[in-house]
Formats: C-alpha cells, sequence, structure tokens
C-alpha cells in the first residue's frame, strides 16, 4: 500500500521543515510514499529548502514552474495541485492513495499517526478531511448542504464565514461515534484521498456554476439570503475565482461516486 504526498510550494519557508518531519511520520504508514511538489517563484527560500531536503529524502520531487503566472490565485494553485494529482493518475498502479496538503503553519503542528492509521483501515470514505481546532477553519473549500457555493459569492461574507462555520462544527461535534460527515467539498489544508476515485476530474479555481445544480444553489441563496454576487476581495477576486477544491470535489462526486467525507477527529493538533 503506497501513497503520494502532494501539494503546492510558495514562499513556505518558515513551515516546511516541521511538515516534512510530519510527512515522514504519514510515509511510515504506508509500505512506500513519494512527495510530489509544484513550486511557484518565492520572496523567501523555500526553493533552498526543498533542494537541501531532497538531498536527505530522495523521495522528494518537485518541479520548479518557469511559466507566467495567473493574476489570480486560484487559478495558479489549480495547476499546481493538477499537477500533482497528473503525475498520480499516471502511477496509479503504484498508489492507490494520495494525499493533498498544504505546506503551512496548519500541518506544521503535531500530526497524530494514529487517527490517519485509523481511517486507513476504513471502507466508508473516499476523500477525507478532518477537523482543527478550536473549529474547522477552512470554509473557503467547503460546501456542505445549504450552504453549496462559496460564502464569498454573496452578500456579508464575514458574517457568512461565521455562520457557516458554526455550522458545520456543530454538526461534526453531534456526530455519533466514528460517523463521518458527508459533504459536497472539504479540504482542511489536508485531505487523503483514494486515487481510483479521482480519475475523472480536476481541480479549477475558476467559477464553475455549471457543476452546481440550481436547486442547490437556490438552497444557498436562501440560506445566505443574498443573491449571488461577484466581488473584488484584497485576497480573492470573487469575479473570476473560486477555490480550486470545489470543481474538483464536485466532479469526482457527479463522475465517480466518490464520498466526500469530514472527519471529526483532530489530525494535527
Amino acid at each position: 500500500m503506497n501513497c503520494c504526498i502532494c501539494g503546492p510550494v510558495k514562499n513556505c519557508a518558515p513551515y516546511l521543515n516541521k511538515v516534512f518531519d510530519n510527512i515522514e511520520k504519514i510515509g511510515s504508514l504506508f509500505d512506500d510514499y513519494k512527495i510530489v511538489l509544484y513550486y511557484d517563484k518565492s520572496n523567501d527560500n523555500t526553493l533552498q529548502i526543498l533542494k537541501e531536503y531532497q538531498q536527505k529524502n530522495p523521495k522528494l520531487e518537485f518541479y520548479v514552474n518557469k511559466n507566467p503566472i495567473s493574476a489570480f490565485r486560484t487559478h495558479n494553485i489549480a495547476i499546481a495541485r493538477n499537477f500533482s494529482l497528473n503525475y498520480v493518475r499516471q502511477n496509479i498502479s503504484t498508489y492507490p492513495f494520495f494525499i493533498m496538503m498544504d505546506f503551512d503553519d496548519v500541518n506544521c503542528k503535531e500530526v497524530n499517526v494514529e487517527t490517519l492509521r485509523k481511517y486507513l483501515k476504513r471502507e466508508d470514505w473516499d476523500g477525507l478531511s478532518f477537523n482543527t481546532k478550536p473549529k474547522y477553519y477552512d470554509i473557503w473549500g467547503l460546501s456542505i448542504y445549504p450552504y453549496c457555493f462559496s460564502y464569498n459569492h454573496f452578500e456579508n461574507n464575514v458574517k457568512n464565514y461565521n455562520i457557516i462555520q458554526d455550522y458545520v462544527t456543530q454538526l461534526l461535534n453531534k456526530l455519533p461515534p466514528e460517523d463521518l460527515l458527508p459533504c459536497i467539498s472539504s479540504f482542511n489544508g489536508f485531505s487523503l484521498y483514494r486515487t481510483n476515485k479521482f480519475l475523472n476530474t480536476y481541480y479549477d479555481g475558476r467559477i464553475r456554476l455549471d457543476l452546481i445544480p440550481s436547486q442547490n444553489l437556490t438552497a444557498h441563496k436562501i440560506a445566505a439570503k443574498s443573491k449571488v454576487i461577484y466581488k473584488k476581495y484584497i485576497t480573492v477576486d470573487g469575479r473570476y475565482e473560486d477555490c480550486e477544491h470545489r470543481a474538483f470535489h464536485i466532479q469526482a462526486r457527479q463522475n465517480s461516486g466518490a464520498r466526500i467525507m469530514i472527519s471529526p477527529d483532530v489530525l494535527f493538533y
């Protein structure tokens, strides 16, 4: 049982060494593992750390992007994630599992490998993300009924962020022991996947309303008490961007019947 551990890296220098320590612990759960990363030009010494770690651990491969980047952050991240995803697909016979993760402060906490070991023995998920403390934080990548689209595409986005965060946190806290929370899309900085359920999907940082059933979009409008809006914010341009995970998970559900789940357990603490 092998796993490919994937992700984009840009301006990650303060976190990389600890994240790599965690990856080695995670990798010990598998017969073998590989790390495939996509590097975009950074303002720190991320690239140097990657080179140094590769000397220590030849399981790391990374691609240095030399192509022009988009003006839109989610479009660039989608390209990076798709690079690693394509590698996994090309080597599906070797990697029945893959992990997509961020290389930032969320994943440089201590990892509980026993939690991951427990879920690797279970068959009731195809894509699995985990809870975080004090609350589930990644509302940008989350779609869970009736909040089926992006909170940034409705009025009062900060208020709606808090409402959705409290909603999913309460659902996770109320789960019966050992149950998982089904959803439409979830990431939360780290997700584990069964490769064979993600062969007919891709990451897309564009706005993909064509993937969202009209009744789901209507449900979100009612819950948010707002029409859909397209607004430019400081960190994201809602006129052209959505979280890249949403399209990835929705297409996997629609095309392959993938079961996207959230565990109430905290993986990094």
